[in-house]
């Protein structure tokens, strides 16, 4: 019997972190007890300010819809925001809110890219950009981040690969999963390929912009002629531990603005209302939660990236951002698949394979230091127990 789906739904992928928490939970249903190391998500509670402005919000009233760019306040707080942060200057026509920052990669490349066209992005990388780019029909081009040179891309590989064909280029900084940072060197080799292509743009998903443990954020929509060119993704789940609230933003230019608004009508009308209120004041109040989280992060990552390397078979790197690791394991003898599956069902470890994020993952897994050190600590303990007994 042939399917009864559409065919393009056999091109759509998934997010293997919420397929590996589900077996996690249910292990746990039969009593195992599990450090979660796969889900990316901080464990610390949105700050009290930000959950008093969504409480403030639902009482005077904001539970009806808004207009589907986002809330007029909202998008001029966050156009300050980002003139402020990234050195341009923005305008509140210039940005659209999202029910998370998902939708800015799935409407910017549905607003521009055409079957046939070719989207470079980065291999290990989210996994999102790939599934949509194969969505829509277009050829994905992987860039390798190779650990040697840090997790950066390879400035002349990247040259090569930009063709007659290529619509768009995805970068991603602090990246997920591998914890690199882009210098502006990197942007700049980029944005010297197309600056004068006006048909070819970026996503620059930079949602882990305030995760960074050393050196400043650079972002390409700073760079001469890349402003217009740049469709920069950011959100509020990672800086503002909000993952549940779903809230996120792309800043681009009004014409292309004005499409992405066109996909959140057809789609989701707008983002909730009493949640962009709570977004603002995320913006305008007060950010020492936000940095006390950042710190504890960087005290997590001396632990499990110190507590990594003393395992026999495993390297790791330190991350310069983001908040987690993506040691090596090829020292294990085992592929990244096999070891993920065995730390979960043996040691009650969750995390995840190198080949989630894609071909050039092999050899490496993901955990997030998103936990506390006690957890952390039990985790690497369990995982070096493990690798004792293979």
């Amino acid at each position: 019997m042939d399917s009864i789906f559409a065919k393009r739904m056999e091109a759509l992928g998934t997010e293997t972190a919420f397929e590996v928490l589900a077996k996690a939970k249910a292990l746990e249903k039969q009593g195992k007890d599990v450090v979660h190391l796969e889900i990316g998500e901080p464990d610390f509670d949105t700050p009290t300010n930000i959950k008093e402005a969504a409480v403030k919000a639902l009482h005077a009233g904001y539970t009806h819809y808004v207009p589907a760019a986002g809330i007029p306040e909202l998008r001029k707080t966050i156009a300050e925001h980002i003139s402020k942060t990234r050195n341009i200057d923005v305008d509140p026509e210039e940005v659209v809110v999202t029910p998370g920052a998902k939708p800015i990669m799935f409407f910017g490349i549905l607003a521009l890219v055409n079957p046939g066209d070719e989207v470079l992005n980065p291999n290990p990388g989210f996994p999102i950009y790939e599934s949509v780019i194969n969505f829509v029909g277009a050829k994905q081009v992987s860039i390798p981040l190779r650990e040697e040179s840090g997790f950066r891309f390879d400035q002349e590989y990247v040259k090569e690969k930009i063709t007659k064909k290529t619509k768009m280029i995805v970068l991603n900084s602090p990246e997920n999963p591998t914890g690199g940072v882009l210098t502006k060197e990197d942007l700049k080799a980029v944005a010297d390929c197309i600056a004068d292509r006006d048909d070819v743009f970026v996503i620059s998903d930079e949602v882990y912009s305030k995760i960074l443990y050393e050196g400043e954020h650079e972002s390409i929509a700073s760079l001469p002629r890349m402003k217009e060119k740049t469709i920069l993704l950011d959100g509020f789940s990672k800086t503002y531990a909000m993952t549940g609230w779903r809230l996120g933003y792309g800043v681009m230019r009004k014409d292309l603005a004005q499409k992405v608004t066109q996909l959140m009508i057809n789609s989701n009308s707008c983002t909730c209302a009493f949640v962009q209120r709570a977004g603002i004041e995320a913006l305008r109040g007060p950010q020492d939660e936000a940095e006390r989280m950042v710190a504890e992060f960087k005290k997590r990552r001396e632990v499990i990236v110190s507590g990594l390397n003393n395992i026999k078979g495993i390297t790791c790197r330190k991350p310069r951002g983001a908040f987690y690791v993506f040691p090596n394991i090829t020292g294990t003898g085992m592929d990244c698949n096999k070891l993920s599956d065995y730390l979960l069902n043996n040691a009650g470890v969750a995390v995840l394979s190198g080949t989630s994020f894609g071909q050039y993952g092999e050899g490496y897994l993901r955990l997030s230091f998103a936990n506390s050190i006690e957890n952390i600590k039990k985790a690497l303990d369990r995982i070096s127990e493990a690798l004792e007994k293979l």
